[in-house]
């Protein structure tokens, strides 16, 4: 048995004795390891060849999935990696602290002038559309009860400054709110329509109609409240209304508040105009605010006006009332 053995294997070996240093124990290792293969691939057929090669694409889409999104975006864009961290970086002189405003010189402000700002109409057509929606009314009426339409000269474009309804719903609220003429149990408003007879009319007007209406003694714009045409007029400028006046710092929203309080005031019997009592107080209603919150400067423009010269500065004032 032993002989036959030895012969079939010499059929299939080599005439030649194994040398000592191939050996014959890796040889045996590799077939095995070889008919393992050919069992796997046998048993499993095409998966074989498929298992692998998802293990693969599993190991790189987990790589992708751990990766951070910093990571991400400095490979879509390098340079942007690059600003981030130049950002973060301290520049290399300190500029302190930043400025002290104490040592600000306040701005030299031609009073005779409008602040710089949006267009307004020069020349209206004189005729004039009602705007808003009647309905509001505020306030007690023990005195005086005024009712009002609101109206808007025709050519003057409001699309700038929100529309004519804008303009409305900015006298009602100015009128109803209790820092104004209501705070007074005196008095009364109701927005009302066209053709209720109104005891007022409060109208926004182009520069030269306004001029038309309330004179130009003064080389500056101004609003009032007039007579001519008939009626209780409060002529709004629109120039101001568009650019509002330079003592109210650019507080263009205080600015028209001041504008409707002052001249509805004339319209309701405040006809005189007052000074600023003390230095550094809130500006009086009354007072031409649009002109200057400083006594001596009102009395250098209006010499035959209240104002005395002696230097009192207010500070601006939207209201009749402004801490009710």
């Amino acid at each position: 048995m032993a002989d036959l053995q030895k012969s079939t294997g010499d059929q299939h070996g080599t005439s030649e004795a194994p040398s000592e240093e191939r050996g014959t124990e890796p040889v045996s290792k590799r077939a095995k390891f070889e008919s393992s293969l050919v069992r796997f691939a046998r048993e499993y057929g095409w998966r074989a060849y498929a298992i692998p090669v998802l293990a693969v694409i599993t190991i790189f889409v987990v790589a992708d999935v751990v990766r951070t999104p910093a990571e991400e975006a400095a490979e879509a864009n390098p340079a942007a990696e690059s600003t981030t961290v130049a950002d973060a970086q301290e520049p290399e002189e300190s500029r302190g602290p930043g400025p002290d405003p104490s040592r600000s010189q306040p701005a030299e402000i031609d009073i005779s002038k409008l602040p710089e700002g949006g267009p307004f109409t020069e020349q209206g057509n004189g005729s004039y559309r009602i705007v808003g929606e009647p309905g509001m009314s505020a306030g007690q009426g023990e005195t005086l009860s005024t009712t009002y339409v609101i109206e808007i000269e025709n050519g003057v474009d409001t699309t700038t400054y929100g529309g004519d309804g804008a303009f409305a719903r900015m006298v009602d609220a100015t009128l109803a709110d209790p820092r104004g003429w209501t705070n007074d149990p005196n008095f009364r408003f109701e927005h009302v329509a066209a053709d209720q007879n109104p005891d007022m009319r409060i109208q926004l007007s182009s520069v030269n109609t306004t001029a038309e209406l309330c004179g130009a003694d003064l080389e500056m714009e101004t609003s009032c409240r007039t007579t001519l045409g008939g009626g209780n007029i409060v002529v709004l400028n629109e120039a101001r209304w568009v650019r509002g006046a330079a003592p109210f710092e650019g507080d263009l929203g205080a600015y028209r508040q001041y504008l409707i309080n002052h001249e509805v005031g004339h319209g309701i019997g405040y006809a005189d105009h007052v000074p600023c009592s003390e230095d550094g107080a809130l500006a009086p209603i009354m007072m031409q605010q649009t002109l200057s919150l400083n006594n001596t400067e009102l009395n250098t423009i209006s010499p035959n006006e209240v104002y005395a010269d002696d230097g009192n500065t207010c500070r601006a004032n939207a209201w009749p009332f402004p801490n009710p």
